[in-house]
């Protein structure tokens, strides 16, 4: 971990990352908790706890300092962002031991929707943790009358990592609460920003009666388009930026409805007040999102290509990643690279990857589809390529996870020189 941790720390961020720190963020890992239920008694979590709340930055760099008062040895893992090599988990931030803190820059080159998380190295037994979203805000404010994150988390009664089957029926929760109201006044044009907060669960998500226009994925822009059937599906940890207009009556009532691959059932209501609407026609589509630093186009036919098999002896967990283990794969710095990923074992499994995002690319590799990832689910017995721009230099994490209730999660490293 040792050798990891230096060639990260030698590493030079990109030209695009800002010189010096212009806003600065505490953050303390803590035990806290949750009520679940009626009656029932309050379920113990690791938490993130944030010095600003809302948690909303803007574009630049954060000094993040991290403060750990678990009983056990912590390191937080950020969803979202890119080229961050001074912040890499285990890589460039080995674990902070109880009482410890430890400070480090954040770059933040693309407004969105992200989490920072300490599961990384929750080890099996452990509490669960809860993800802590934040967003970093456009340059250019969208016309919209509310900005909202709704972060959907699953919860197992009776559940341990170490004893996957005595998982109960899951209970779904959204910002931490059960079947919560989100009250709107028709006509309103909302952006709701979707986390799917859970560690290995696949589920889509729709809001009866109302249309849903995707404006961002994974914390990155896409190229807009209406969600199909008006479901949006999220991987574990996945993000989605939706537009969502009220055009429901005064007075009616839309039900959030969740499907987990088995059943859909309601996690929540839309519960539009009595008032007329706030105006006769929706609102105009707003452009796109800027691109910020992603590239338009991609050049395949010169990308170097690579295999990366979602199992085997090289993958270990976090806690057993060595510096002497050899990298996934080598890139040079402002190549392209396509990388086949295969899954063969008998569950899905979700692929995570550090420090850059991602096009999935179409079958027959002549495209790709229209907005960048940085997570992926791939089926059992299946392979989907993928094809990034190696833009920051560095040693980057790859993780892999089965979507099965208490499966470990897995990783590995790569590097662009």
């Amino acid at each position: 971990m040792a050798g990891l941790g230096a060639a990260a720390l030698s590493a030079s961020l990109s030209p695009a990352s800002p010189a010096q720190a212009d806003q600065s963020l505490r953050l303390e890992a803590q035990l806290a908790t949750i009520p679940l239920g009626p009656g029932q008694a309050p379920t113990t979590i690791w938490g993130l706890v944030p010095s600003i709340s809302p948690l909303r930055l803007k574009g630049g760099q954060v000094e993040v300092t991290f403060r750990n008062r678990l009983p056990v040895a912590a390191v937080p893992d950020w969803r979202g962002i890119d080229g961050a090599a001074l912040a890499e988990p285990l890589i460039a931030r080995p674990a902070v031991p109880p009482g410890a803190e430890a400070t480090f820059p954040l770059p933040l080159r693309r407004a969105g929707t992200f989490f920072a998380d300490l599961r990384l190295l929750a080890a099996p037994g452990a509490p669960p943790s809860r993800p802590l979203p934040f967003i970093v805000e456009e340059s250019v404010p969208i016309a919209v009358d509310r900005d909202e994150i709704v972060l959907i988390e699953d919860w197992r009664a009776g559940a341990t990592a170490s004893r996957p089957e005595t998982a109960g029926e899951p209970l779904f929760t959204v910002n931490g609460q059960v079947l919560p109201d989100i009250p709107v006044r028709s006509g309103e044009r909302l952006w709701l920003r979707f986390i799917n907060g859970s560690q290995q669960q696949v589920f889509a998500v729709k809001i009866e009666g109302l249309e849903v226009r995707v404006i961002a994925m994974d914390s990155a822009p896409a190229e807009p388009f209406p969600a199909r059937n008006s479901a949006l599906v999220l991987a574990p940890g996945g993000r989605v930026d939706a537009l969502i207009d009220a055009t429901v009556p005064p007075g009616s009532v839309s039900q959030i409805l969740l499907h987990d691959g088995q059943q859909a059932r309601p996690i929540g209501r839309v519960v539009a007040s009595g008032e007329a609407s706030i105006r006769p026609s929706p609102l105009p589509l707003p452009p796109a999102l800027p691109a910020d630093g992603l590239p338009a186009q991609l050049d395949l036919k010169s990308a170097l290509r690579a295999e990366l098999a979602l199992d085997g002896a090289e993958w270990v967990t976090p806690a057993g990643l060595s510096a002497a283990a050899a990298p996934a794969f080598k890139v040079r710095r402002d190549r392209v690279i396509v990388l086949a990923l295969s899954n063969r074992v008998a569950l899905a499994t979700s692929f995570h990857f550090h420090g850059h995002h991602f096009r999935l690319l179409d079958r027959l590799d002549d495209g790709w589809k229209p907005f960048w990832l940085d997570t992926l689910v791939i089926e059992p017995g299946q392979t989907q390529r993928i094809a990034f721009a190696a833009t920051f230099s560095g040693r980057w994490l790859i993780e892999s996870t089965a979507t099965r209730w208490g499966a470990p999660r897995l990783v590995r490293w790569y590097s662009v020189d």
